[in-house]
């Protein structure tokens, strides 16, 4: 504090108090500037959104919203919605942009957070090292291989595949097309852990000749088989064949229950006992009456399996 002298003699005179100290909040943001102990200056600017901030941060690194999303292993229109803040990305997507960027989680999240205005040190080989490691496993945990072919056929891609891990697993990994590969599919011909289709392959298949552990379709081949003709561990349809097959015209199997049921165990209006000497013929000119009006692609495919098996 300095003295001065005046008409009225020696007067103190009081430090000015800065203009922005008698300001509301929203209008001292641009105005002051403070000194931390360490030396570090730290400035209080204009309130900016995570939105604002994430835009800003991506400009100043020179990278695309494309180059930002395929470093953390998002879609360009994430980080587009994230910018217009329509979106905001979970816990994971900021930890991965505050290390990315070098800033900290208050500064994405709050407002009225400003930056540090001196240079952030270099990152030494070590914090680069678990950094890069920490992204990539961020990436690893949501990664989807996808593509789709340009050649359609009725609005369809001739071919589609889409499969792995990602946030949201059932939209991401859902493959359409006439041949569909993925996680979840759904073409003419559709391979995945649940297919649908005319001829669908996976752990769950739903469709016209259906194969999987669990197959459902007019023509169904699986440990557990529900259709038109059931094939299976466990086989259930109006024409089933299997370890243990129940069906509402013909059953073939060690445990068979139909109007007409050939098996070690059989039960129905007609039955056949069989045991090993039994042969493939005999079950034919015995199931001759319920199959004769069989259509005959069904057919040929029941004289296969009996073959097969007896």
């Amino acid at each position: 504090m300095e003295r001065t002298v005046g008409a009225q003699g020696m007067q103190p005179t009081v430090d000015k108090i800065p203009t922005a100290a008698f300001l509301p909040w929203s209008q001292r943001f641009g105005m002051l500037t403070a000194a931390s102990p360490h030396g570090a200056v730290w400035k209080v600017g204009i309130n900016m959104t995570f939105s604002e901030k994430l835009a800003k941060l991506r400009r100043r690194q020179g990278m695309s919203q494309e180059q930002l999303a395929d470093r953390l292993d998002v879609t360009r229109q994430s980080v587009s919605k994230w910018e217009s803040g329509a979106a905001m990305p979970e816990l994971g997507k900021l930890t991965a942009l505050s290390e990315l960027f070098q800033v900290s989680l208050d500064y994405l999240l709050k407002d009225y957070v400003e930056e540090q205005e001196t240079a952030n040190p270099a990152l030494s080989g070590d914090a680069a090292a678990r950094l890069e490691k920490k992204v990539d496993a961020l990436a690893n945990r949501n990664r989807v291989y996808s593509y789709t072919s340009r050649r359609k056929i009725f609005g369809l891609p001739l071919l589609s595949v889409r499969f792995g891990h990602g946030r949201n697993s059932c939209r991401e990994t859902l493959a359409v097309g006439i041949v569909a590969v993925g996680n979840f599919s759904v073409g003419v011909i559709s391979i995945g852990m649940i297919s649908a289709g005319l001829l669908p392959i996976g752990m769950i298949a739903l469709g016209g000749m259906a194969l999987g552990m669990v197959s459902i379709g007019a023509v169904a081949f699986g440990a557990v088989a529900i259709g038109y003709l059931a094939v299976g561990a466990s086989a259930l349809g109006v024409y089933a064949v299997g370890a243990a097959a129940q069906g509402l015209c013909v059953a073939v199997g060690a445990a068979a229950k139909a109007a007409a049921a050939v098996g070690l165990n059989a039960k129905g209006n007609r039955m056949l006992l069989a045991d090993s000497a039994t042969t493939a013929v005999q079950v034919m000119d015995f199931l001759r009456p319920e199959l004769e009006n069989l259509w005959g692609p069904l057919r040929g495919i029941i004289t296969f399996v009996l073959n097969w098996v007896l």
